[in-house]
Parts: C-alpha cells; structure tokens; sequence
C-alpha cells in the first residue's frame, strides 16, 4: 500500500525522482510533486510498471491536480562533466528550485541526495513503488523525458529514440555502430561493448 502525502508528518511534502539514468543519450529528467495531503489515485504506482497509456493518463491527472509540480533536466554535455549521479541530483534540485512554495520535507527516490536549501530529505529505496509523491513525481519525469526523446527522434531517426528512449538497446547499439554518436550521445558512457574510442 501506497504511503499517502502528510502522512510522514511534514506539510507540505514534496516528492522527487528521476528518468533516464541509465540511458545513453538524451538528458536526465528530474520532477518534483507536491500533491495535497491523503491524495492519491487508484491507478498509481511506480512509472515503470505501468503502462505507456496509463502514464500519460497519470501525468493529465497529476499535473491537474498537484499544489505544485515542476520538472528539469540536465543535458548529455553536463552529465558527461559531472557524472551521471551529480547530474541527477541536480536535475531534482532544479525541479524544486521552479516550485512556487518551499517544502517542509523533500523524499527521494533512490539512496543518494544532497540536501536542499537545509530543507529535511529522505532517501528512499524503492520509494516509487511506496510513496504516493515519489510514484507521482516518477511519472512525470519519465513522461516529460520520454516527449523530449520523441522530439529528438524526429532530427536523428535512424536511432529510434521513439521507442527506446535512449536506452541501450540492441538496436540502439546497433544504429551507434553503423551512424556514430550524436552531439546527444553521453560520451562518457560506454557506448558499445568493448569500447575504446569512438569519437
């Protein structure tokens, strides 16, 4: 069962997680959700064991009906700088930078944060699967993330980024060998198996 925002004692409560960490291309997409308290939605739960229907459906819904909501990225040149955790981390604190209001406490998705403004934070592992706020910021980030891969697909089909995200799938691995990165590529990532240089 679902922890529902207020219930940890802190109001308002702003959940925050992340999309795209693990892809190779495209930037890292952060979201932070403030929803009222005792707010929740039969259909939520963690964004990757959802459907891509009922995300989109989700995230209507979650931006409709949140006090406050934002999301933030961070792109491939920066990653490649930072590495991929700072750049995550960043990215969800850019998210709460653009809330309208200041949250008492800040839940994390995942064992990694730097705190905020001096603003209370938990880490929680799993926390899209447990915290309403965390699932709700889940969503959007990855939907936010998803619309952006979908946008670049159309300037670089031939890496179908409509269907993989940026992911490394087979067939995105395959497209790197025969096309060669794109300026959207993370070239500090290992790309392709057995990866010396490629650019």
């Amino acid at each position: 069962m679902l922890v529902l925002p207020g219930s940890q004692g802190f109001t308002p409560e702003a959940g925050c997680d992340e999309a795209g960490r693990g892809c190779l291309a495209g930037p890292v997409c952060a979201a932070a959700v403030i929803l009222p308290d005792g707010w929740t939605h039969p259909m939520l739960n963690d964004s990757k064991q959802l459907s891509r229907k009922k995300r989109e459906l989700l995230r209507e819904i979650i931006e409709r009906e949140a006090l406050h909501w934002a999301v933030a990225m961070v792109a491939p040149e920066e990653i490649d700088r930072i590495n991929i955790l700072q750049a995550s981390i960043t990215a969800m604190h850019r998210a709460l930078d653009q809330l309208a209001v200041s949250p008492a406490l800040i839940l994390v998705d995942g064992n990694k944060f730097r705190t905020y403004k001096d603003i209370p934070h938990r880490t929680e592992i799993k926390g899209d699967g447990r915290f309403v706020s965390i699932a709700a910021a889940s969503i959007l980030a990855k939907t936010h993330r998803d619309e952006f891969m979908e946008t670049l697909h159309s300037l670089f089909p031939e890496y179908h980024w409509n269907q993989n995200a940026g992911y490394p799938t087979k067939s995105h691995r395959a497209a790197i060998h025969e096309f060669g990165i794109t300026e959207h590529h993370r070239k500090s990532f290992r790309l392709l198996p057995g990866q010396l240089a490629i650019w």
